[in-house]
């Protein structure tokens, strides 16, 4: 999965304190000595920079700002060596560095959200380095005589330590809903390329994390980044997901069976035999009834010869449809589809936009798609000869 990173408002909402309440924080840092330790704020997919220290020969460091809601910062030696706090209005925040490498090991004190999200840094710290200590077995063992054998245990151990921290990660997420800091479970990643969550069904943690959040903080511009990213990926999945079924479905076996205006089921298969427009529109739609009139047109033209129309609907009001196929006088094969968008149809045949239209032979196969209004006449002069 590809994502937009994002990181957002804590808690939001919980507080009834509508004035700034200034956050504290201070620490200490070894072997930091004379390098220029950065505090930013984060925002959605960049930083700001609020303040800046020199480390002295003491190693503290003090910062502070003000803010009335929480907010994610960032403590920063560089843009790669740095800790994320999620801090709200009022702490206090206690740190001690241990290392020259601030996430390699510190100490935190005063807030519950830097807390939960040092807890994850921390473990997938852990899991990176064991997935690197098993790469340099595997690698070290390379051409030994045992080394098939080996290969096997190692490709598990690493298989197992990958399921590990997605089972934690996971966990971590079903157990911390209310709270932003499952967005930074969601977008965990082993290098800079590979994510912790990287399978489609993994988009399921995504949308009940989405879900949650939008009922908690339904303004944050942070959750609403998230749900864009969402939907996003929701769009890529049922695109992925209607090629597949186009790619695995035979040739000639498209088929839909939706009511007509008296309630009977017709099935595109049963034009079997007849060139068919299939056309897909609302009859909300403006564009449609433009359409529709090209339609006609091509009817009263071709019927005879052996033209016909199966007009799928996506209205939602039944009655509106009915009331416009009779206003408008539309003589072919009109079915309505009350699914929309949800559709099973609008999938199978990715019906992204409408008015759609395909062009059917008589054996069933798709020959055309997204005709406009010249190209359908110049085809179908083709197809009849005139």
């Amino acid at each position: 999965m590809k994502h937009i990173l994002v990181f957002g408002i804590f808690l939001l909402g919980l507080s009834s304190c509508h004035n700034r309440q200034t956050i504290h924080i201070k620490g200490v840092i070894d072997e930091s000595q004379d390098q220029i330790l950065t505090f930013k704020q984060m925002e959605v997919g960049n930083s700001i920079i609020l303040d800046s220290v020199k480390i002295g020969r003491s190693g503290k460091f003090k910062f502070s700002t003000t803010s009335n809601v929480p907010e994610f910062y960032q403590i920063a030696l560089s843009n790669s060596d740095f800790i994320t706090l999620l801090a709200q209005p009022g702490e206090k925040i206690d740190l001690k560095f241990y290392s020259s490498q601030l996430a390699a090991k510190y100490d935190i004190t005063g807030s519950e959200g830097s807390s939960r999200i040092k807890e994850l840094d921390t473990h997938l710290r852990l899991t990176i380095q064991k997935l690197d200590s098993i790469t340099n077995i595997y690698r070290e063992n390379q051409g030994h005589p045992n080394f098939d054998s080996l290969s096997k245990k190692l490709n598990n151990l690493y298989d197992n330590t990958l399921a590990a921290q997605k089972k934690y990660s996971i966990g971590f997420i079903l157990n911390h809903l209310n709270s932003l800091a499952v967005i930074k479970a969601l977008y965990q990643k082993y290098d800079q390329k590979t994510y912790v969550l990287d399978q489609i069904t993994d988009l399921q943690y995504m949308k009940l994390a989405a879900d949650t959040l939008q009922v908690y903080y339904p303004e944050s511009k942070h959750v609403k980044a998230l749900v864009t990213d969402l939907n996003s990926e929701m769009t890529k999945y049922k695109l992925m997901k209607t090629a597949s079924l186009l790619k695995n479905t035979k040739t000639g076996s498209y088929d839909i069976a939706l009511p007509n205006p008296d309630g009977d089921t017709v099935k595109l298969s049963s034009l079997r035999g007849h060139y068919v427009i299939l056309s897909f529109w609302a009859s909300v739609n403006k564009a449609s009834i433009n359409v529709n009139l090209n339609l006609k047109s091509l009817y009263n033209k071709y019927h005879k010869k052996g033209l016909e129309i199966y007009q799928v609907s996506f209205d939602q009001d039944q009655k509106r449809w009915v009331q416009a196929i009779q206003f408008d006088e539309l003589p072919w094969k009109n079915v309505i589809d009350l699914s929309y968008p949800e559709s099973p149809v609008a999938q199978l045949f990715n019906v992204n936009k409408i008015p759609l239209n395909y062009l059917v032979d008589p054996k069933g196969n798709i020959v055309n798609r997204d005709l406009d209004k010249r190209s359908m006449n110049i085809k179908l002069t083709q197809v009849f000869g005139y």
